[in-house]
């Protein structure tokens, strides 16, 4: 038996000689993956940082385009409910200048002419009135200086008494709603002499 033992020992012996240059070679390969296993971790961290930045970038933006689009609707929801009477004062413009071509052809001394007259500027001013509590405003540049932007010239005239470029006479009344420019006044301009 003690024989049998020794040889199982003597056995064993080159087994685990074996086994430790197994576990030696093994060992040197973790070593080696791992080092290969660090830069491939170390690659895919840089690649996950900028995906990252990338992500939050673009957050940012989407953020910021929101913020733009509600804002724009905020804006445009402000115009609308500010120039909502825009197309209805544009309908009602006209019958502003029948009542005022009216009073000015009623200008007869006829009692019947006066009372006439008295109620169609009556009805003139209740109607600009009207239109002045929804900021529909009146423009009578009559002796102000030519302005393109409010004013649609119809044509030019002479006169030595005015600077070039003034506003004579008014045909049509200009009007703005809320600041803006719903219908430029019609004007005879003076030509410089």
């Amino acid at each position: 038996m003690a024989g049998e033992e020794k040889a199982q020992v003597e056995n064993e012996q080159p087994d685990t000689a074996v086994e430790e240059g197994v576990a030696q070679e093994q060992t040197a390969d973790a070593a080696a993956d791992e080092s290969v296993d660090v830069d491939a971790l170390q690659l895919e961290l840089a690649k996950a940082q900028d995906q990252i930045t990338a992500l939050k970038d673009q957050e940012l933006r989407t953020q910021a385009e929101m913020q733009n689009v509600r804002r724009r609707a905020e804006q445009d929801v402000e115009k609308a409910h500010k120039f909502a009477v825009e197309k209805f004062a544009n309908e009602l413009l006209p019958v502003i200048d029948s009542l005022e071509r009216a009073v000015d052809a009623a200008s007869g001394d006829d009692e019947a002419v006066k009372a006439l007259r008295e109620g169609v500027e009556m009805t003139l001013n209740m109607f600009v009135t009207g239109l002045g509590k929804f900021n529909v405003e009146q423009h009578n540049p009559a002796g102000e200086p030519f302005d393109p932007a409010l004013h649609q010239a119809m044509t030019m005239v002479p006169n030595p008494d005015l600077p070039a470029n003034t506003v004579m006479d008014v045909m049509q009344k200009g009007y703005s709603l809320n600041g803006r420019l719903i219908r430029p006044a019609m004007v005879v301009v003076s030509k410089g002499a």
